[in-house]
């Protein structure tokens, strides 16, 4: 039944495996990036502030399939900027991965940048007035009291932004990425009499590595959430 499994053309394992290298990797520039944004966001720079919220409110509301494509035609083709050396031997391979994790962070930092924001409303405001009270700056009432309080009262939000990940790193596929989409694209074409097999190893493994990543950060959240 399962047959076309044992073709040793089709690299399940390696595919999935870098399905999770993009999501672990686009998840720590995400979180990098939002978490800059969001100390924008609420900066008393106007600059800042202004900058912030155009970033957002653009990257946001434009379709992943788009930023990634222009990650490749755009950064690559038409600029120029390559992100792997020319002399590798995996050169093509290692530039489109790279450039995919780049349009992924671009765009899942805006989800983490306003997931952030809703925690740091949550924080009362007078404990950044008494912070500042105390001579603290910006920087060190962002860093030491408002930001370890907002990342707690958030973990769940971002729990639901990492599994939307996970699973919008299916859209590299569009820029030759060899991850769990490409695969079985390919398979898909190869192995039409077994369509429903092979949709059904897929959303196999996506459920297999989905579910116990939200029911660990769930467990998580509940730990660590902040009581009022």
């Amino acid at each position: 039944m399962f047959d076309f499994l044992s073709n040793p053309d089709y690299h399940l394992v390696d595919a999935f495996w870098m399905t999770i290298k993009l999501t672990f990797f686009s998840a720590i520039g995400a979180l990098i990036w939002g978490t800059i944004l969001v100390a924008m966001r609420v900066s008393p720079v106007p600059i800042m502030r202004g900058f912030a919220t155009v970033y957002v409110n653009i990257f946001r509301n434009t379709p992943l399939t788009v930023i990634i494509v222009f990650t490749s035609l755009g950064l690559s083709s038409t600029l120029g900027i390559n992100l792997a050396s020319a002399n590798s031997s995996t050169s093509l391979a290692d530039n489109a991965f790279r450039l995919a994790i780049l349009g992924f962070v671009v765009y899942t930092a805006t989800f983490v940048c306003e997931s952030l924001r809703s925690g740091i409303n949550t924080v009362p405001v007078g404990q950044a007035e008494a912070a500042r009270a105390l001579g603290l700056n910006f920087v060190q009432v962002l860093r030491l009291i408002v930001l370890p309080q907002a990342f707690r009262s958030v973990i769940a939000p971002l729990a639901n932004v990492l599994i939307a990940l996970l699973k919008n790193t299916t859209v590299a596929a569009v820029i030759s990425v060899a991850e769990a989409a490409a695969l079985m694209s390919t398979m898909v074409e190869n192995e039409s009499d077994s369509l429903f097999l092979v949709f059904l190893v897929f959303a196999a493994v996506f459920v297999a590595l989905v579910l116990p990543l939200g029911l660990i950060l769930g467990w998580v959240a509940k730990k660590v959430e902040v009581k009022r």
